[in-house]
């Protein structure tokens, strides 16, 4: 008997013993068994967010018209006071309802006229240009919004984009009576075969606003701004040359067009013109930008056919 009660004894602190072990046992099941459901739950949003972001893929096709304006060496005082026409087509791919590329091309004048400023050294100056631009883009946009074609809730949304462009310029000029390329005649001494390249390129960046109209066709509103790499598509840029080197080099209509100053009350012990002096500011490059609406069509989804075989 004692041997019996002795051997209860011991299975029931066994017993107890055991208890806490099993209790933190299944403990950590519980808590694996929630950090799983945690990760499935989560992975599930994961998913979800990521096939309603994918649910927006497709091309759009559009066109726009609007104004242009250039900023520079003929413009320091960011006049709107000479717009020019503009406009262009382009090709949008969304990757879903926030991101999108942007393939684009466009047509844009820009002038300016140094009577035109408020500067009384620059209306001494009295240069002028005018210029047709021929421009391509590429850009990334990003919409504020979800942006759905269709959709009720999100059919609307403000929007960023950036990238860059490249584009044709060739600035010209009015005399006697004509309209003169200012580029071949190398306005600040520039030799022959160094003048600065008529294609160039830029920084793109701008903000816009895209509205559906129906499923099929939205309505783009946008302000597009370009950063250029160069600072001649006025033709101004650096110093005045030699007259009588640019004399020799290219001409009289050369030598008429590099200075074009005039006699101003309160302009006095000018050096405009002489050789050497300031003719414009190389330290900053030009810009324009440009102001558009325009309409889209969104086509979809377009996938390539599947052949079986």
């Amino acid at each position: 008997m004692p041997y019996k009660i002795a051997f209860d004894n011991f299975i029931v602190k066994r017993t107890l013993s055991l208890r806490p072990f099993k209790n933190r046992f299944f403990e950590k099941q519980d808590i694996k068994s929630i950090q799983v459901k945690k990760a499935l739950l989560l992975s599930g949003l994961i998913l979800s967010m990521v096939m309603s972001l994918q649910a927006q893929k497709g091309w759009e096709l559009g066109g726009w018209l609007g104004g242009s304006f250039y900023f520079g060496d003929l413009n320091t005082n960011y006049r709107l006071n000479d717009p020019g026409l503009a406009g262009g087509m382009f090709v949008r791919h969304n990757f879903n309802n926030r991101l999108a590329l942007r393939l684009g091309a466009s047509y844009a004048q820009v002038a300016a006229d140094d009577k035109d400023s408020n500067n009384a050294f620059e209306q001494a100056r009295n240069l002028n240009f005018e210029s047709d631009i021929i421009d391509g883009s590429l850009v990334l946009e990003f919409n504020f919004l979800p942006y759905i074609h269709g959709d009720k809730d999100y059919f609307f949304t403000p929007y960023l984009f950036a990238g860059f462009n490249v584009f044709h310029f060739n600035p010209m000029t009015e005399y006697e009576g004509e309209m003169v390329e200012l580029r071949p005649l190398g306005t600040e001494g520039q030799f022959k075969g160094e003048e600065y390249y008529s294609v160039s390129g830029g920084l793109v960046y701008g903000l816009g606003m895209k509205v559906d109209l129906t499923y099929e066709l939205s309505l783009n509103i946008e302000v597009n701004a370009r950063s250029l790499f160069t600072d001649y598509l006025d033709d101004v840029s650096t110093v005045y040359a030699d007259k009588g080197d640019l004399q020799q080099l290219r001409g009289e209509t050369a030598v008429a067009l590099s200075d074009r100053s005039i006699e101003l009350d309160g302009v006095t012990d000018s050096q405009i013109g002489r050789k050497g002096t300031q003719r414009g500011n190389s330290n900053n490059n030009d810009s324009f930008v440009l102001l558009g609406i325009g309409l889209s069509y969104y086509f979809g989804d377009i996938r390539c056919p599947e052949y079986s075989r």
